[in-house]
C-alpha cells in the first residue's frame, strides 16, 4: 500500500479484530468489542450468532459489525448462505466476509461460484461483501478465478484465507490478487498475521485489510 505511514493508528483503522473461536464466550466478544473501540479498528469479525450482540454493544461507534457467512469450509448450500447473509443484516451485519465453494470451483463449475457470489451481494445491498477464496487450497489460476467473479459481481474485497486452512495469508497471494483487481476493491490478508512484521508486509504487497486475532500484540509493537 504505497504512502501509507505505517503508525499504529493507520494500521488500528485497517484491522478486522477477528474471535471465531467456537468456544468463544460473552466475555470473550465483550473484550473483543472493547478492543476494537479502544483502538480504533476497522471492524469485528464474528461468528453469525453474535452478530446482534456486537451490534448492540458496538451501536453508533463507528466499529463494523463483520460477520462470516459459509465459515468456514464454504461447502454449505448457496441458498443456506444467502439466508445466511440476510438474517446477519438483520441483526445488525454493516459488513460481511463469505467463504466461496472451494469444492465447486475445483471441480470446474466457476459460474455456480459466480452465482452464488453475485446472490449474496446482491442481498448485501450496500453492504461491503468480502470473497474469501481459502488461497492455500487453490492454483494460481482458481485464484484469478475467483477475483475476477468476485470483481463482476460488485463483491467489496478478495480475503485471502479463513484461518482454518493449512496456510494462511501470504506476499505471493496478496499480491496476486491486487494484480487482478488492480484499484477496484479491496484486498483483505488474513491468517497467520500475528507480528508487526507480518502486518507491514501484508499492507506493502498490497492489502487494504487484515484480519487478525492478534491485534493488540501486533499494535503493542509499533511505538507511535
Amino acid at each position: 500500500m504505497e504512502g501509507l505511514r505505517l503508525t499504529r493508528k493507520a494500521i488500528a483503522a485497517l484491522i478486522d479484530h477477528t474471535q471465531v473461536k467456537a468456544f468463544a464466550t460473552e466475555i470473550d466478544m465483550a473484550e473483543l468489542c472493547d478492543e476494537a473501540l479502544e483502538y480504533g479498528l476497522a471492524a469485528v469479525t464474528i461468528n453469525p450468532a453474535w452478530t446482534s450482540y456486537c451490534a448492540k454493544r458496538l451501536e453508533d461507534t463507528g466499529v463494523a459489525i463483520n460477520p462470516t457467512i459459509g465459515f468456514p469450509l464454504g461447502a454449505n448450500t448457496a441458498l443456506i448462505k444467502v439466508e445466511e447473509a440476510r438474517e446477519a443484516i438483520v441483526n445488525g451485519a454493516t459488513e460481511l466476509d463469505m467463504v466461496v465453494n472451494i469444492g465447486a470451483l475445483k471441480s470446474g463449475f466457476p459460474d455456480y461460484v459466480g452465482r452464488e457470489i453475485d446472490a449474496i451481494v446482491k442481498v448485501a445491498g450496500d453492504i461491503p461483501v468480502k470473497v474469501i477464496l481459502e488461497a492455500c487450497f487453490l492454483t494460481n489460476d482458481e485464484k484469478r478465478t475467483v477475483c475476477q467473479l468476485s470483481l463482476d459481481a460488485g463483491a467489496a474485497f478478495v480475503k485471502t484465507s479463513t484461518g482454518f486452512g493449512t496456510v494462511g495469508a501470504t506476499i505471493e497471494d496478496v499480491q496476486l490478487m491486487r494484480e487482478v483487481v488492480g484499484d477496484r476493491m479491496g484486498v483483505k490478508a488474513a491468517g497467520g498475521i500475528r507480528r508487526y512484521r507480518d502486518a507491514k508486509a501484508m499492507l506493502e504487497a498490497g492489502a487494504s485489510r487484515l484480519g487478525t486475532s492478534a491485534t493488540i500484540e501486533i499494535l503493542s509493537e509499533i511505538e507511535d
